[in-house]
């Protein structure tokens, strides 16, 4: 996707997705990071964003589910965090008989100074969130990350300790991180979970003037690509060969051969 400012704009767009995606054969929609809402103007953003029970657009999408028979993973977008005034960047999955049967708040938070100028402080108005969460869905047992979680492998080796068999990773990556990092971080998440990695991505120039890098990928456990959907706006369907996680499993047994891992020890 290329979200905009809007959230019924977007939501519209999603809903035809799904509607195309259902009537395509799929068994699961996948959206990007804050496919409901990009807009780094916060004043102005803040005055659509509300409780996920309040959020209108959560329940026009889980409708849109029901009404197609899908099963539908939102990407992820902006809810009030407990009683406020900080926010949950907030991941939902929602089955195909229209529930929400699963939700998952960002964990690391992206503040940084880019080389190119730009500087992102997401902890300024958001909160992180604690806990892994793992769900079942028609494609299998599934881990929720997102965006910026990819680079913190300690959170993909829960997932995989926990032998789920499909991560998810909604993304909205910057131009010169994803042109250095995506492809290789994902591959490398992928291969050590020995599973496979779903990235939804935001692409291209978005109305608050940001730039996102895009390429969605679909990454196997062996690593190799199955998608990768380039830098425009579109829907892509995919076959996932469930086999092919026991079989990679099978060649390089890094589950059964797993260490506890002590705390280092200093020579001095």
């Amino acid at each position: 996707m290329t979200s905009g400012v809007l959230p019924a704009t977007n939501v519209s767009e999603m809903v035809g997705a799904i509607e195309a995606a259902a009537q395509g054969g799929a068994a699961m929609y996948f959206a990007p990071e804050m496919s409901i809402m990009i807009n780094r103007r916060r004043d102005e953003a803040r005055l659509h964003i509300c409780e996920e029970a309040q959020t209108e657009s959560i329940g026009r999408i889980a409708e849109a589910a029901y009404r197609n028979n899908i099963w539908v993973h939102l990407g992820s977008l902006p809810v009030v965090h407990g009683a406020g005034p900080q926010l949950a960047n907030r991941s939902i999955v929602i089955s195909a008989n229209g529930e929400n049967i699963a939700r998952y708040d960002k964990i690391h938070l992206f503040d940084v100074d880019l080389k190119s100028g730009e500087s992102w402080r997401e902890s300024s108005a958001y909160v992180g969130g604690e806990n892994p969460v793992i769900v079942d869905t028609p494609l299998g047992r599934m881990g929720l990350a997102v965006c910026y979680d990819m680079r913190f492998p300690d959170l993909f080796s829960a997932y995989a300790k926990a032998g789920v068999d499909i991560i998810t990773l909604p993304s909205a990556f910057t131009v010169p991180t994803g042109a250095a990092h995506w492809h290789a971080l994902l591959r490398a998440r992928a291969i050590e979970s020995e599973c496979f990695v779903i990235a939804a991505a935001q692409c291209g120039a978005h109305e608050d003037g940001r730039e996102t890098y895009g390429h969605s990928l679909v990454v196997d456990p062996w690593g190799e690509v199955v998608l990768d959907m380039g830098s425009t706006p579109g829907l892509a369907f995919v076959d996932l060969n469930l086999d092919k996680i026991a079989e990679v499993r099978q060649q390089i047994p890094v589950h059964q051969n797993r260490r506890a891992i002590a705390e280092p020890r200093f020579c001095e």
